[in-house]
């Protein structure tokens, strides 16, 4: 297949995408010589944006590097969505308050509590392509709704409000010019329902992913109302767009390279592998979010001098040629025989995605459906002229036609 370039912008700052939403060929040159460059945010501002694998794994887990970007003059979150607005919202604090957030809620996305609800997760999954057809928009008939009645499930919501949800998320995650009076009153709606919930839950009680965070505790120290309303809403926010973007990229990616669809068709063991190199070559789907460094920090290109914000990019860290042999090339045995380091796409240190666990087994389960009941899946359209969004907090394509087999 002759590659062509991909359309929609991207969601690399200074960085279009290569050909099929592939990381910019610019990474080359930026990890060679340039590993901490300058990049135009949406705002405007250009700040350094680094690149190399240690460089970026070393500001994620230094003390030095805080998410508090609230401060009068300093740039938007590279989004430039509502996301940054909030200071209460877990990704935006810093410790001590961070800290208690996180130890109060350890417990409840353990491995173990993500395993009970993985027959359900593969459930769901086989219904949705049980009633997809010989020919459908993977994106959704499939990759959308899973996600979406997985978070609705575990949460106790009815999936007859989730529509509503996608209007309020669509608005958030968006980086359109919606004004800031149409968000503020969809956060506010959104808000309320998730305190609704909340004390639906309070007044019965049952065994789903809210009961669990009401109950979390640190010895006598729970989530306040607020937290536990925020967390809420940063779950259903969060908890299907990032896991079906991975989902409908995955899947891109696969029929990309029909050769390795088949090897994974045939051995289906290879799908926790699989899963891994997705999100390696995928994900985040973005670069990442702002950090501030709070005194002077040494990476391979320099010094950054303290006070300076800076743009940690997990996607181009996941591509460092120092890590990944060969890391534009896309492999699903990549992580399977003698595994190398960890890629970064959900970050690193304090701020390590608390639901990382939880989307590894909805994507596992995902491409495990996939594979196994779809075993000759096909591209129905021209993968190199498939749209990818562009206006959003991540970067994907609109739509993928499939033929089952």
């Amino acid at each position: 297949m002759t590659e062509q370039p991909s359309s929609g912008k991207g969601a690399w700052p200074d960085l279009p995408p290569g050909p099929y939403g592939t990381p910019s060929p610019d990474l080359i040159r930026r990890h060679a010589e340039a590993p901490m460059e300058a990049a135009t945010m949406p705002s405007g501002d250009r700040i350094p944006m680094i690149v190399r694998y240690a460089d970026v794994r070393n500001l994620l887990t230094s003390p030095a590097s805080s998410r508090n970007l609230r401060e009068p003059g300093l740039p938007r979150m590279v989004s430039g969505t509502f996301l940054d607005d909030d200071p209460a919202a877990l990704n935006n604090q810093d410790p001590p308050e961070h800290t208690r957030y996180r130890r109060i809620l350890r417990g409840t996305f353990t491995p173990r509590q993500i395993e009970r609800w993985r027959p359900r997760v593969a459930a769901i999954a086989g219904e949705l392509l049980d009633v997809a057809g010989e020919e459908f928009d993977l994106a959704a008939a499939f990759a959308l709704p899973l996600p979406a009645r997985v978070i609705c499930e575990l949460l106790g919501v009815p999936m007859d409000r989730f529509e509503q949800f996608r209007e309020w998320t669509d608005l958030f995650l968006s980086t359109s010019t919606a004004g800031a009076e149409a968000r503020g009153e969809a956060f506010g709606a959104f808000m309320a329902y998730a305190a609704e919930l909340i004390a639906r839950h309070r007044a019965e009680p049952g065994d789903d992913l809210i009961d669990l965070l009401i109950e979390a505790r640190d010895e006598d120290d729970r989530l306040t109302e607020d937290e536990l309303t925020n967390m809420v809403f940063t779950l259903i926010l969060a908890g299907h767009e990032t896991t079906a973007s991975m989902v409908i990229r995955g899947t891109f990616r696969l029929l990309c390279h029909p050769d390795q669809y088949a090897a994974l068709a045939a051995r289906p063991e290879l799908v926790e592998a699989a899963v891994e190199e997705i999100l390696r070559h995928e994900g985040p789907g973005g670069t990442g979010m702002l950090r501030r460094v709070t005194e002077d920090v040494e990476v391979s290109g320099g010094t950054i001098p303290a006070g300076t914000v800076v743009l940690p990019n997990l996607a181009a860290a996941n591509h460092d040629p120092v890590v990944y042999e060969e890391p534009m090339r896309f492999d699903i045995h990549r992580f399977a025989d003698a595994p190398p380091s960890p890629h970064l796409t959900f970050g690193q240190g304090p701020h390590y995605c608390l639901g990382a666990n939880l989307a590894r087994m909805e994507l596992q389960e995902a491409f495990r459906a996939l594979v196994t009941r779809l075993p000759g899946l096909r591209a129905q359209e021209d993968l190199a002229a498939v749209r990818w969004s562009d206006d959003g907090f991540v970067f994907r394509p609109r739509r993928l036609l499939v033929k089952a087999g």
